[in-house]
């Protein structure tokens, strides 16, 4: 029995002596720093929620198995948000959909969520009418079943059946009525509860995990009151992802109580925004380095290869080297080189010796090691 066959299956309970802490540690870690944010005055404010909004699009889309360009999406956040220095560029349709989804759910959070709106967020994420290959119902609830599986043809695992699609419609209005006018929640319960909700509902053939999502991140602008993005929860739900998908299904295979939902979510919060400390520093080096080099003449590759070293702090990718560089830029070794030895004498990189080959590191503003003296690459 999944939890959507119980009678009344959103009267859902939980313990308040589990979760009130980590709801308070939460709350406390998003005061500090969007106060820290705040006080950063109003340009590097602007370059933080960018960055974060990159975060939060390339990584919502990475936990459903799509892989953006994250330059492609700074360039479409950063029009959209008419963000000044930033190089524009066309991007694709399912670029510019995601990140109209993510505009829309967290710099108008203070609009209601109605149908209609919801209807427009998957038109945006599935323009041409169809996902991938198959053509489905858009801006529309579902007209079928909807399974959850994995695995291969004729070993298929359910790991989900959401309610018949004659359920959704009702289903879907006491959601959005509970969403829009129940004020009885603290609103970062009120987004995790929310995310279940709609996931378990599944009212649309492709995307829900995408709309869950936005409506989580809607939920969480309201309750920071505020259009300043300084955490991508995204990005760690991504790095948690089969933890995510696994607490998901155990509870929608449960009874009502969520305890360990929530207690699970709040503490991947908790983890996102003590990250997003670490983040903001990088993203305020890189803030400080571009504006020291705003007058600084380099080309697309050039600037493509130091996003990426930025972007890429926390992950391990090792040395930055001519091949490195090369395979980065999608370029020959001898151009790799050139480039690199401009960005150098224009005192973007410096090098180093490390005994066998020329490693590159970026100057810094604040003195920091980008990337990190990491001795395994995985690019």
């Amino acid at each position: 029995m999944y939890i959507h066959e119980i009678e009344n299956w959103t009267n859902f309970v939980w313990d308040n002596n589990k979760i009130l802490p980590k709801l308070a540690s939460v709350r406390h870690l998003q005061g500090r720093l969007l106060g820290r944010m705040e006080s950063l005055g109003f340009d590097f404010t602007e370059r933080a929620t960018l960055e974060s909004l990159i975060l939060e699009v390339v990584d919502t889309s990475r936990i459903e198995g799509e892989f953006l360009n994250p330059e492609l999406v700074r360039s479409s956040i950063a029009r959209k948000l008419g963000i000044e220095n930033v190089e524009f560029v066309r991007t694709s349709r399912n670029i510019e959909g995601i990140v109209d989804v993510i505009l829309d759910a967290t710099q108008n959070f203070d609009q209601p969520l109605t149908q209609v709106r919801l209807f427009g967020w998957h038109n945006s994420l599935f323009q041409t009418g169809y996902s991938g290959y198959v053509p489905i119902d858009v801006a529309k609830y579902r007209s079928g079943g909807m399974k959850v599986v994995s695995g291969n043809f004729g070993r298929e695992k359910i790991h989900f059946e959401a309610p018949t699609a004659e359920r959704v419609p009702y289903e879907m209005e006491q959601f959005l009525d509970w969403l829009n006018n129940d004020n009885s929640l603290d609103l970062v319960l009120k987004s995790i509860i929310a995310h279940f909700w709609f996931v378990t509902i599944h009212p649309f053939d492709d995307g829900n995990g995408r709309i869950a999502r936005a409506i989580l991140d809607m939920f969480l602008a309201k309750s920071d009151r505020s259009k300043i993005r300084f955490y991508s929860l995204s990005n760690q739900i991504f790095k948690e992802h089969k933890k995510y998908n696994s607490t998901i299904e155990k509870t929608q295979k449960g009874k009502q109580d969520i305890t360990p939902y929530l207690d699970w979510f709040l503490g991947c919060f908790e983890r996102a925004l003590l990250a997003s400390e670490q983040n903001l520093e990088i993203i305020l080096d890189k803030a400080h380095f571009w504006d020291k080099h705003k007058l600084t003449n380099i080309n697309d590759r050039q600037r493509l290869v130091i996003n990426y070293l930025y972007d890429s702090y926390d992950k391990e990718i090792g040395f930055l080297r001519t091949s490195t560089y090369a395979k980065l830029a999608k370029c020959s070794n001898d151009t790799a080189l050139r480039d690199l030895q401009d960005l150098v004498k224009k005192e973007m990189l410096k090098s180093e010796d490390t005994g066998k080959k020329t490693n590159y590191i970026v100057v810094s503003p604040k003195g920091i090691r980008i990337p990190k003296k990491i001795t395994t690459a995985n690019i």
